[in-house]
């Protein structure tokens, strides 16, 4: 862990480092990928965070991610717009829209698809989000695979002052998320007005901060969206909107541990993801109810 500044917000100091995402083109869909990245594996339990679009999807088409596995981790999608139909091998059939959260918590090994529904296809319509994962520690990294879907009304907000901050997980802002976590995790969904002001404080032991839209300033310097801003431990920040802005604020306790990522597993132990690839290809899973495709293994 860096080691925190001796001054409580040092203009020179408050910034580890800045990831500017890889983006990538699917069928015209943008996706930025800001972890893993080669300046930053993970932050708090967070190995991975993509931003989804925005994006049109046109009348007639969707979002078809086919049936896949995962292990030793959770799996959380946040939209920002739009809606996106979840199944897994547990059974589960959820759509989720804007200000709902899913917590897929793969464990020992879960399967799952995501598509546009078959009633969303016949418009045109905006999708964005967030799509994360999460490390489980090493003591629950084979749990048993669960699910939890949170609507936008069950996850606390607070307003004002040119500001609406969504807890996702964990507390801050004086409230509390009632999404269980098996590690101390920050995510919060900040809405600024331009020229409002965000203070972070240095409770949370690993934080970054993710301009999903607009332009902010922090001591004086200026950041754009698309980039993921890790905070040095220690430090109290403030955030003030150049612009209106969307953010996502994330972090929690330092992971127990590095974790290897291939593919869609993560794990502490480099046999368990060798164990996880024989277990797909050989059909291992639990297959998805309601799915006749999957995802094959990749050869590298």
């Amino acid at each position: 862990m860096t080691t925190a500044p001796t001054s409580t917000e040092s203009p020179d100091g408050w910034l580890e480092t800045v990831v500017v995402p890889r983006t990538s083109d699917i069928g015209g869909f943008e996706v930025r990928r800001a972890l893993p990245s080669v300046r930053k594996r993970m932050v708090g339990p967070f190995v991975f965070l993509d931003q989804m679009g925005p994006a049109i999807l046109k009348a007639g088409a969707g979002i078809d991610v086919r049936p896949h596995p995962h292990i030793g981790l959770a799996t959380v999608t946040y939209l920002f717009d739009g809606e996106i139909l979840h199944r897994d091998s547990l059974g589960t059939v959820l759509p989720i829209r804007p200000g709902a959260v899913n917590w897929m918590t793969a464990g020992r090994g879960i399967a799952h698809s995501e598509r546009s529904a078959t009633d969303e296809r016949g418009r045109d319509r905006l999708l964005s989000g967030i799509q994360s994962w999460v490390a489980l520690p090493k003591t629950h990294e084979e749990t048993d695979p669960a699910f939890v879907h949170l609507g936008a009304d069950e996850l606390p907000v607070v307003e004002g002052e040119g500001k609406r901050l969504r807890v996702v997980a964990g507390e801050a802002y004086g409230v509390r998320s009632p999404m269980n976590t098996l590690w101390d995790t920050l995510y919060v969904d900040a809405s600024l007005d331009a020229g409002a002001r965000l203070p972070i404080d240095r409770e949370t032991e690993e934080r970054a901060l993710y301009i999903a839209d607009g332009t902010v300033t922090i001591h004086g310097d200026r950041f754009e969206s698309g980039r993921l801003l890790v905070l040095r431990p220690g430090d109290a920040v403030t955030v003030e909107a150049e612009t209106a802005a969307r953010l996502i604020l994330l972090g929690g306790a330092v992971m127990d541990g590095p974790r290897h990522i291939w593919w869609n597993f993560v794990s502490s132990r480099q046999d368990r993801i060798e164990q996880a690839k024989a277990e797909w290809k050989a059909g291992g899973f639990d297959a998805v109810p309601g799915e006749t495709e999957f995802i094959p293994l990749p050869e590298r």
